[in-house]
């Protein structure tokens, strides 16, 4: 073959695989996914859809919940994917989901999806709230491991707690309202002004405050359970404590975004997100999926976690949520780490 015949080849190649790419259906997916987790999901989900591709804007819970909000008259994504359930019920509030029950709904506890039928959203996995606390700083110091929320007030704890800000993250916004779930409004501000006391940080990440317990930076961090468990997994210096009176958590949740003009890609979405195959893949980061059954024991995460989840309202939770943050941001954010 000569040179110029296959300089033909070699761009009609290029030119047919520029087509096929092309012909893809490019979905715009807005998301709070941690990174180190996007890869497997898109892989699983090309698997079986390999006409459609994901642009994923990511960002923490509360960056792309306001995101979403600003764009409102100018929808801007196709789907919601991995973002707080509290959030998803705010965005059903203001009218901007597509309500849609995928293939595998009837599959998906009914505690773990919207009520409504068909649901404006429904759950992917749990992700709850746990203390990474740093035995290595602890022992130089002379800090005993915590047990209970309460714990965290008392005075050897005094800079050497950080955790996530409500306003940007949504492990940080959980824990907040667990704590005015477990003592009501007077008693969990009281608390949270206890606990103020000993913080050095309110972080913009609800994985940053474990990565700094791991790394050494403070002796606790304020966390969520899957950062935790991958901290440890990799040999950081770390007990994971789950505090005695309850957890804060919520759901990694799918919807899909009103506005879409890609309806039926963003379907086939929705399906792969609810279907088993999906919920396997979540299971190997989080203990509990919305599938039941799915999820393999995780080292470091105790057997009765799901019974320690307190009681949690998404709809009341996105009613609150603008008051809440509001008030948490009048008392504590002087602590505050600048962008």
């Amino acid at each position: 073959m000569s040179f110029k015949i296959k300089a033909l080849a070699a761009v009609l190649a290029l030119a047919a695989s520029g087509a096929a790419l092309a012909q893809k259906t490019q979905l715009l997916v807005y998301t709070a996914l941690e990174t180190d987790q996007l890869k497997a999901y898109e892989q699983g989900f090309y698997a079986e859809n390999p006409g459609i591709e994901i642009r994923w804007v990511r960002d923490s819970t509360g960056v792309i919940t306001a995101k979403l909000l600003a764009e409102k008259n100018n929808p801007q994504a196709d789907a919601v994917m991995g973002v707080a359930a509290s959030s998803l019920a705010l965005l059903d509030s203001q009218g901007m989901l597509i309500p849609y029950a995928p293939i595998n709904l009837d599959a998906i506890m009914m505690k773990y999806r919207d009520p409504k039928n068909p649901p404006a959203w429904f759950g992917m996995d749990v992700w709850g709230a746990t203390v990474c606390f740093n035995t290595v700083e602890a022992k130089k110091r002379n800090i005993p491991k915590p047990e209970t929320w309460k714990d965290l007030t008392k005075p050897v704890y005094k800079g050497q707690v950080v955790m996530p800000n409500p306003a940007s993250s949504g492990t940080g916004f959980f824990d907040v309202i667990a704590w005015l779930t477990l003592w009501g409004e007077k008693g969990g501000w009281e608390y949270m002004d206890k606990l103020h006391e000993n913080m050095a940080m309110y972080t913009h990440s609800g994985s940053k405050p474990c990565n700094q317990a791991a790394a050494g930076e403070f002796v606790m961090g304020i966390s969520f359970e899957y950062r935790g468990n991958t901290n440890k997994a990799k040999g950081a210096p770390i007990d994971l404590v789950f505090p005695k009176e309850g957890l804060g958590w919520d759901l990694e949740a799918f919807a899909i975004h009103k506005g879409t003009k890609k309806l039926d890609a963003v379907k086939k979405l929705a399906d792969w997100a609810s279907s088993k195959d999906a919920m396997i893949l979540y299971g190997k980061n989080f203990a509990i999926t919305a599938q039941p059954g799915v999820a393999e024991p995780l080292p470091n995460i105790p057997k009765d976690y799901e019974e320690r989840l307190v009681k949690m309202d998404f709809k009341k939770a996105a009613e609150s949520r603008e008051r809440v943050l509001a008030e948490w941001t009048k008392r504590y954010n002087g602590k505050v780490e600048k962008r």
